[in-house]
């Protein structure tokens, strides 16, 4: 997409999915990015998705911040910039309304599965060039609908702060919020 092409760090960004993807793991743009890029909107920050576990990234990259490894998230510091690395996975239990008690490490569609909106839950593949969606999230997007990915009770009763980011997305990006979610 051009729109990550004109980013100042793009090249930090491809780099990594570059180097993760040599080491055999898949590596892709996950989240708000490719919600913003397909809206031809600027990334303000860039995460990557992948196959590989905490350990592996941390391995294939000799300079990382390990600020989530609990729940599979490693930085990768560049200079002035990052980009955050975490696997795909699946959450365990929620207990608290916020942070589940742990994860396991999953394939893709897990991981869109349980993210919170399907404008957010959009994969770009970097090297091949193309969207990867598991959730209809693209048709949301160009209806401008937020609609939570699958059961809205669930999603909002796993982390309670999902509520606040549905009303500020819908803000933000015009949408409208799908019935089921708005309930």
């Amino acid at each position: 997409m051009k729109v990550f092409e004109q980013h100042p760090h793009w090249k930090s960004v491809l780099q990594v999915c570059q180097t993760l993807s040599s080491h055999k793991h898949q590596a892709w743009l996950a989240g708000g990015c490719v919600r913003d890029a397909i809206r031809n909107i600027p990334a303000q920050d860039f995460d990557v998705a992948t196959s590989a576990s905490p350990e592996e990234v941390q391995k294939i990259f000799p300079k990382t911040v390990d600020v989530g490894k609990a729940f599979g998230v490693i930085i990768i510091p560049f200079d002035g910039f990052q980009v955050e690395v975490a696997g795909f996975r699946s959450d365990g239990v929620y207990k608290d309304g916020r942070r589940p008690e742990g994860i396991i490490l999953a394939g893709p569609e897990e991981d869109a599965k349980r993210r919170d909106f399907t404008v957010n839950a959009l994969f770009y593949d970097p090297i091949r060039k193309e969207i990867l969606d598991f959730v209809s999230g693209q048709k949301d997007l160009k209806d401008g609908l937020l609609r939570a990915v699958g059961d809205p009770e669930k999603r909002f009763e796993e982390d309670h702060l999902r509520v606040l980011r549905g009303v500020r997305f819908a803000a933000q990006l015009g949408f409208k919020i799908e019935e089921k979610t708005l309930k």
